[in-house]
């Protein structure tokens, strides 16, 4: 069952895409969107983890520019679009967006009080600096872009955290996936997994760079991580 419930924030409320299990209580996540929105790709993934068993939750991050962005990755107009919002977008008001939707997930009816973070090249960075910044009970970065811009916040990570990065990634180059991985090397909480072959959102449903071998690994590696951290 899949619906929208709104988040409030001093500076106004915000829609967020909710999907539910069939059997509670459970764990919620919050997945965090890619320059597209929270598209079909993100509320498809929603919904696969409801299947799983979790309250998942998909904040709209560009409410204050534009609410209800929902793009896809098939055209030029759609990626410019994309980019511009992401230009434009507010790293510190982000991650004050997403605690709020945190919160109100952790108060959920139904939940077991834990909640996980997981996000998509924008969302999986700021799922790393909103997990740096406040925390979660678990945390999953999908190609982190600019991830490598803000590892000074890595050693503020206590909670577990899961990265995943395509080792032929056109915009995290492999010098930046050397510093993200010595960068987490020596923290106990973390594990970073790369993928031969593989290019940036390699996991995006339909997209134009989808890998099914790495999608479905990965997606395995993180039902794992989060069956053991939050149930």
């Amino acid at each position: 069952m899949s619906k929208y419930i709104t988040v409030d924030t001093q500076d106004g409320s915000f829609h967020s895409y909710v999907a539910r299990p069939d059997v509670l209580p459970a764990a919620a996540i919050v997945v965090i969107q890619e320059i597209f929105g929270v598209n079909a790709d993100i509320r498809d993934t929603c919904d696969e983890l409801a299947l799983q068993g979790y309250i998942a939750v998909s904040p709209d991050l560009f409410w204050r520019m534009e609410p209800g962005v929902d793009m896809s990755d098939q055209s030029e107009t759609e990626w410019k679009k994309g980019f511009a919002l992401y230009t434009a977008f507010d790293y510190d008001v982000g991650v004050a967006d997403i605690a709020s939707t945190m919160e109100m997930a952790r108060s959920l009816p139904g939940t077991n009080g834990k909640v996980g973070l997981m996000g998509y090249c924008l969302g999986g960075l700021m799922s790393f600096i909103t997990t740096a910044r406040r925390g979660a009970d678990a945390s999953v970065v999908y190609y982190g872009g600019s991830m490598e811009k803000h590892l000074d916040e890595a050693n503020n990570i206590k909670n577990p955290l899961l990265v995943h990065l395509g080792e032929e990634d056109e915009y995290i180059s492999k010098e930046a996936q050397k510093d993200i991985i010595e960068a987490l090397k020596d923290n106990a909480t973390a594990q970073v997994f790369t993928y031969p072959g593989c290019k940036h959102a390699f996991a995006r449903h339909r997209g134009i760079s989808y890998n099914k071998d790495a999608a479905a690994l990965s997606n395995s590696r993180t039902a794992d991580f989060f069956k053991l951290h939050l149930k």
